[in-house]
């Protein structure tokens, strides 16, 4: 049976007390709670990845980075390497977000060069894919997706795979309050899980957790996790919010 994840993005919020005060909070939630069906990770800021680390240890909670360095170390001022994620107890990192793409240009050789730096280190990967409004409204969706996992993902061999989380984020569905119907997130899912399918075997396809990112919030949370490819989701503006981001983690 495939990993059931939801993953809080926390993004560029909170400082480091608040966010600390934060995981405080949702980790005594799930502690009191029977272990939740889903794997829930928090995403935070560097700044609070030990803090968060300490607060979460041995609790039902999972901690993720949200970017990495493209280089192991070095010079490279203002960078932060897989490694030192790794050297703080974090277990994932988010790679390819489309706000990585966008805001500061990260193509899929880029983002393919990190993966494979974070896997080498020992992270697991949530690898962001997804097109933008335009792409969509022209029919080219389905292009870029293909394109974005050839590209960004497809090159690791097929051992690798087992440290990837593939999230698939329609970029207009983004902090627009714009939703892709659950129909559409499953299409886009299923189409995926073929692609994986087509490079690495049917196992591997099964295996692979695919999750929505996209105004994921508690109203269709349970809709978007019912789609048989939906194996959860990758979530922004509710995970800053601890009841709305329980009641999406409690959703399947």
């Amino acid at each position: 049976m495939r990993k059931k994840i939801v993953a809080g993005n926390w993004k560029m919020n909170m400082n480091l007390q608040e966010g600390l005060n934060f995981a405080r909070s949702v980790d005594q939630y799930f502690r009191e709670k029977p272990a939740p069906k889903a794997e829930v990770i928090l995403c935070t800021p560097f700044i609070h990845l030990q803090g968060v680390s300490e607060i979460i240890k041995n609790g039902k909670v999972e901690l993720g980075a949200q970017n990495c360095a493209a280089e192991p170390s070095g010079a490279f001022t203002g960078e932060v390497s897989a490694t030192m994620i790794k050297s703080t107890g974090a277990q994932y990192v988010i790679i390819g977000h489309s706000e990585r793409r966008s805001y500061y240009h990260e193509d899929d050789r880029l983002l393919n060069k990190k993966t494979l730096l974070a896997i080498n280190t020992g992270l697991k990967v949530i690898f962001c894919c997804g097109e933008v409004k335009e792409e969509r409204e022209q029919g080219r969706h389905l292009i870029i997706i293909k394109r974005q996992l050839e590209e960004g993902l497809f090159t690791l061999p097929a051992e690798s795979m087992k440290m990837i989380v593939i999230a698939y984020e329609p970029v207009w569905a983004i902090g627009t309050g714009l939703t892709a119907t659950p129909e559409q997130a499953q299409e886009m899912h299923h189409y995926i899980r073929g692609l994986v399918k087509e490079k690495y075997g049917r196992e591997c396809a099964e295996e692979m957790t695919i999750l929505y990112g996209g105004s994921c919030k508690p109203s269709n949370a349970a809709e978007l996790f019912s789609k048989p490819d939906v194996d959860g989701g990758l979530i922004g503006g509710a995970s800053l919010k601890k009841e709305d981001f329980a009641a999406i983690a409690e959703a399947f």
